[in-house]
């Protein structure tokens, strides 16, 4: 294939249709997507493992590329969820008549075709495709050669549902892995309306860099914990185990621990049955390191400045102890890439202030940021989490995939 144009053309005709689809209809064909899911859990599985089986087993992506009995329910209830969601198109977000006399209608509308470039996730497959189709999107996706495989098959199953309903499959078109591709899709003003990057820091920077279609950032979460002096320290070692080993591959999982000098000889030790059970490796500042070194914790590393700012995807974490909770503001405005964080404190006044100044998509408070996600937040699912702060931020679901547009109607005025 020489270039990918003619298939944005055809998924630019489908959105058509998919925008006309009667809300029912949308939800019904999201129905039978769920249970075409279910019926196909081992062929789902099967398909999965021939991407797993080429990637190295030390690759932190592996999680975020398996798809096991459990996920693939999950994915079928997240469909479900998503089915259940009311329309946020159609809308009508404002209504008045003004002095001419003409009437005005401000309505939400979808958004078009929307773009999504993502890595490693299959679960994006159907994730980006309910969200659009229950919008009225149709949605173009470049997944990586790494989960082939298994969005080959997925995207099959929805083209099933989509020809159930007399919708074109062009809808939903799964783009070739190849990467030559990217720039021109980066570049297609004319049929995509929207991008969104998921995945490494590097494939949101060089999409940022080289889009000229409008983008909206997602993926990367630099994510820290911030250990008041006040805080009740067993809960905080608990959020803090939590956030780390849940599910590290993800983007709202722990990369940095901040614990105040004045509990860091109580705190840190807390944490070490935990972290040893599940292989975490710990880089230590200069304060924190022989805090662990004295309890004998076996995976430690002396950090370097690298090691704060770094999203590590893996069971591994940075520390450092700080002065207390200016210090630790500081640091989060240094190095968080704004997209989950979290104070443990009894201090109404630091948590206050912690959730006041800290810039990110979403603060806690004595909470894990694992939680940080569409299902969870009760959105249905998600394409991602923003970190930017135009049109979308947070979870990036159902509701946002709308724009607006003004319905004028007059008898006749005119102005000169």
């Amino acid at each position: 294939m020489d270039s990918i144009l003619p298939l944005l053309q055809e998924t630019q005709k489908a959105a058509t249709q998919i925008r006309n689809l009667e809300d029912a209809r949308k939800s019904e064909m999201l129905e039978d997507l769920a249970a075409r899911v279910l019926e196909n859990n081992a062929r789902i599985i099967a398909e999965n493992k021939k991407d797993l089986d080429v990637m190295d087993d030390a690759d932190p992506k592996k999680d975020r590329l398996l798809l096991n009995e459990k996920r693939i329910q999950g994915l079928a209830q997240s469909l479900r969820d998503v089915a259940a969601l009311p329309d946020p198109a159609g809308d009508v977000l404002l209504e008045r008549t003004i002095e001419q006399g003409l009437s005005l209608q401000k309505i939400a509308v979808p958004l078009g075709v929307v773009g999504v470039i993502y890595e490693s996730r299959p679960n994006v497959t159907l994730d980006v495709a309910a969200l659009c189709l229950r919008s009225g999107n149709a949605c173009v996706l470049k997944g990586g050669k790494e989960a082939h495989y298994s969005n080959a098959f997925l995207v099959g199953l929805i083209h099933e549902s989509l020809a159930e309903f007399g919708i074109p499959t062009a809808a939903v078109m799964l783009l070739p892995t190849d990467r030559k591709f990217v720039s021109e899709l980066l570049t297609a003003t004319k049929y995509v309306d929207i991008i969104i990057p998921r995945g490494s820091e590097g494939l949101i920077k060089f999409v940022r860099e080289n889009s000229l279609v409008p983008t909206i950032e997602t993926g990367a979460g630099v994510c820290h914990t911030y250990v008041d002096k006040t805080g009740d320290l067993e809960k905080a070692a608990a959020i803090v185990v939590n956030a780390k080993v849940s599910r590290p591959s993800v983007c709202n999982s722990l990369d940095t621990i901040l614990v105040d000098q004045e509990v860091a000889k109580e705190f840190l030790p807390k944490l070490k049955e935990e972290f040893i059970q599940w292989n975490v490796e710990v880089f230590a500042d200069e304060i924190s390191y022989p805090i662990f070194a004295e309890v004998g914790y076996p995976l430690l590393q002396h950090a370097t400045q690298e090691d704060f700012g770094r999203e590590f995807l893996d069971y591994k974490c940075s520390v450092k102890v700080v002065n207390g909770l200016n210090e630790a503001l500081e640091h989060i405005r240094e190095h968080s890439s704004r997209h989950s964080e979290a104070i443990i404190s009894k201090d109404e006044a630091a948590i206050n202030r912690f959730l006041n100044e800290v810039d990110a998509a979403a603060v806690y408070a004595n909470a894990s940021t694992r939680f940080t996600d569409g299902g969870v937040f009760a959105l249905g699912a998600e394409i991602g989490i923003s970190t930017q702060k135009l049109h979308a931020r947070g979870p990036f679901a159902l509701e946002k995939l709308v724009t607006e547009k003004w319905i004028v109607k007059g008898d006749g005025q005119v102005r000169w």
